[in-house]
């Protein structure tokens, strides 16, 4: 009887001991994407987005934490473990609805938005390997929305008789006006250009935003009960003291950083340079990239410099290789790991042929 005792005792310690296997990591997910030698020739979206199976895979990602910390990493604190499990389980217009109930312009954030020193860095997985693309899951989400049709406003609550006025139509304005209406308050944007999106329309090109996505968001927007009046420059055809005189009892002011700042260096205002912002205006706004149709072309040139490397550097020397230029640099006073631009976009434009 003990010996028996003994051997069961021996069969149990054996299986106890005995390693489970290890589910399978699964890498970070990338997006297809254009090829560079294809792309220098173009200003259509590099990325593709993901499809639904590399949207699944890399939801499945997610191990849904108990504490969530990419809540708290995200500006307005998407419930980015809830959308992204409804992404595991197929439900994308759930997805997408879960969303915006914080955040009016998926599409937009999921392109453009940081998420690598925001709600990614203090992801979990992040410790040991690569956070979950929280980024790349919200642009597949919106799109996939606009894409069948299914982009529906929400419920709009009953009129609070208050009047606001959103001074510019860029990311901030149209932030502002989106939380504004859901509260059930009128709100009206006044915006200078003849476009609304402020650096979404004239800043950031086409081939990283398309402009078509930041018409459709801001469709959503006036979905929701928001007028948009453009070319109303405040200050000149009318002033603050006038718009509360005109019944608005609230105005946020987001005029943006429309005007560059110069170093006042030697020849900074000869023929040839320009600032970023008038570079990538006249090509993103007034379609500079079209000779044959632009009131304002762009003058070609063989070989640029672009002195900086934020993310609006990036865009002017990859817009820059798109004109033609043979040659495109990046000038920079630091270190390649102090460059403030977005890892993903340095990468593009060395790709694309910009040297460092």
């Amino acid at each position: 009887m003990q010996t028996g005792s003994v051997a069961v005792s021996e069969v149990q310690t054996e299986a106890t001991t005995e390693k489970r296997p290890k589910k399978p990591r699964i890498p970070r997910q990338s997006m297809p994407e254009q090829s560079p030698e294809e792309r220098i020739h173009n200003f259509n979206e590099v990325p593709f987005g993901y499809t639904e199976e590399l949207a699944k895979l890399e939801a499945s990602r997610c191990i849904q934490c108990k504490k969530p910390m990419c809540i708290d990493g995200c500006p307005v604190e998407i419930d980015i473990p809830a959308f992204v499990q409804l992404v595991v389980e197929g439900d994308y217009a759930a997805a997408a609805r879960k969303i915006k109930e914080t955040n009016a312009l998926p599409a937009i954030c999921g392109r453009v938005c940081p998420q690598e020193e925001q709600c990614e860095v203090v992801c979990v997985l992040a410790k040991k390997r690569e956070p979950v693309a929280i980024g790349r899951l919200e642009r597949f989400v919106a799109d996939w929305e606009r894409e069948h049709g299914l982009v529906e406003a929400p419920k709009r609550p009953a009129a609070t008789g208050h009047r606001v006025a959103v001074i510019g139509a860029g990311p901030a304005g149209l932030t502002v006006a989106g939380e504004m209406a859901k509260y059930g308050h009128e709100v009206a944007i006044l915006e200078a250009l003849h476009e609304p999106g402020g650096v979404l329309t004239y800043g950031i090109p086409e081939f990283r935003l398309p402009k078509e996505i930041v018409r459709k968001e801001i469709d959503y927007l006036k979905s929701l009960g928001v007028t948009i009046e453009c070319n109303v420059v405040v200050g000149k055809l009318v002033t603050v003291d006038e718009l509360f005189a005109e019944g608005y009892e609230a105005i946020f002011i987001g005029t943006g950083a429309g005007a560059p700042w110069f170093e006042h260096l030697e020849g900074e205002n000869l023929s040839g340079v320009l600032s970023a912002n008038e570079f990538l205006t006249r090509s993103n706004l007034m379609k500079a990239f079209d000779p044959e149709h632009a009131d304002t072309p762009i003058l070609p040139a063989k070989k640029v410099a672009v002195l900086g490397a934020g993310n609006t550097a990036m865009d002017a020397a990859r817009t820059g290789v798109r004109l033609g230029a043979g040659e495109v640099s990046i000038v920079y006073r630091r270190s390649r790991t102090e460059m403030p631009a977005r890892i993903e976009e340095i990468h593009h434009a060395e790709e694309e042929g910009v040297k460092l």
